[in-house]
């Protein structure tokens, strides 16, 4: 994998913020296979179900707990570290718990992204950043169509809020520090709803999926007709990775907001994903309640990506029963006990192998 990218990575050293978080355990993953020189600055790992506890990833990179709300202990191991290229994905990326913890999720999703910026500029190592957020950082007006990068922020939640917040952070960061030649190539990436193995957080709907199917029991959908920009967690990771490669290899040009997410075409429901998934699976089942209070979240959100498309040479390589197939396939090796981080390896060479196949530019 080492001529992934532009060669971008080998032997680069390699900050993620987030890395025992679900994307951020993924990235180090792949990170790691490419020869990059991985560090890691996130709180511990919540559950041994956890990706980053089952691929033991704690032994192939070098990891430091810590807050990303204490600044001084993320500053002193980024001077330690002198990592060259940083992927800030440590967040609060919770609808419902931005519900229940509102201060919390500010904290950590606005006090975080300062403080990721404000380590940049103390450190002179850093060449790249990448600031992970959310397509819910826009004003969501349930548009037929996709948000395009220069659309408003917003959010009507606190995690959506939070994440269009963090975006102004980033822009008013850009503008005012990191114009300069000689500082810091500054980008932002937006995704949508990610999926696959290795995802057990409370209130999301396929690690609830696949608790209740580990339990016998059937799935309680509270908003089955939701539409979401669903995708492999491997899709994103190779937009932020082809983005960090551009900002590596050709600069300021690249900075700025970046969506990535699933062609229009493949936009599907809850109910939808639920339902392919029990036909991969070959088990489970669901049920909606009925007159069920819930709380507010968009019934519709796509992102526009043509402008990853057209600029960095970046497309989703996976179509709906793909995404779904991935999916069940890494929660299945759990079930089975089977090497997770080879597991995991193997994925992310099945899916190079996929993206080649259509001649996807990243690959070359």
């Amino acid at each position: 994998m080492h001529d992934l990218f532009q060669g971008s990575f080998k032997n680069r050293r390699i900050l993620i913020t987030g890395d025992t978080g679900f994307k951020g355990s993924w990235l180090a993953i792949w990170l790691n296979e490419m020869g990059a020189k991985v560090f890691g600055y996130a709180l511990p790992p919540k559950t041994k179900r956890d990706n980053f506890v089952t691929t033991d990833l704690c032994n192939k990179i070098i990891h430091q707990d810590g807050d990303i709300v204490d600044f001084e202990k993320f500053l002193s191991f980024v001077k330690k570290t002198q990592p060259e290229i940083i992927f800030h994905l440590a967040a609060q990326p919770l609808v419902l718990q931005s519900y229940q913890n509102p201060r919390e999720t500010y904290q950590t999703n606005l006090i975080g992204t300062v403080n990721f910026f404000e380590a940049i500029r103390a450190v002179s190592s850093v060449r790249v950043a990448v600031n992970v957020t959310s397509d819910k950082c826009y004003e969501n007006q349930n548009w037929v169509w996709g948000y395009r990068e220069n659309d408003p922020m917003g959010g009507k939640d606190p995690y959506s809020s939070s994440k269009g917040c963090s975006e102004l952070i980033t822009s008013s960061y850009l503008h005012s520090f990191f114009q300069g030649e000689n500082s810091a190539s500054v980008a932002s990436a937006r995704a949508g709803n990610v999926i696959g193995g290795g995802d057990w957080a409370d209130d999301r709907i396929v690690p609830d999926f696949f608790r209740a199917c580990s339990k016998g029991e059937s799935l309680v959908i509270r908003n089955p007709h939701h539409t979401r920009p669903w995708q492999h967690v491997l899709e994103p990771l190779s937009g932020y990775l082809q983005l960090a490669s551009k900002l590596w290899m050709e600069g300021k040009q690249y900075s700025g907001g970046w969506n990535f997410g699933p062609l229009d075409s493949n936009h599907y429901s809850v109910e939808d994903l639920i339902t392919q998934s029990i036909a991969v699976l070959g088990s489970g089942s669901f049920t909606t309640p009925l007159n069920h209070a819930k709380p507010y979240e968009a019934h519709l959100l796509k992102l526009d990506v043509s402008k990853s498309m057209k600029m960095l040479n970046w497309k989703p390589a996976l179509d709906f029963q793909n995404t779904v197939s991935f999916t069940v396939a890494g929660y299945r090796a759990e079930f089975l006990g089977t090497d997770i981080y080879t597991q995991r390896v193997n994925q992310i060479t099945e899916y190079i192998a996929i993206a080649q196949k259509q001649d996807i530019k990243w690959t070359k």
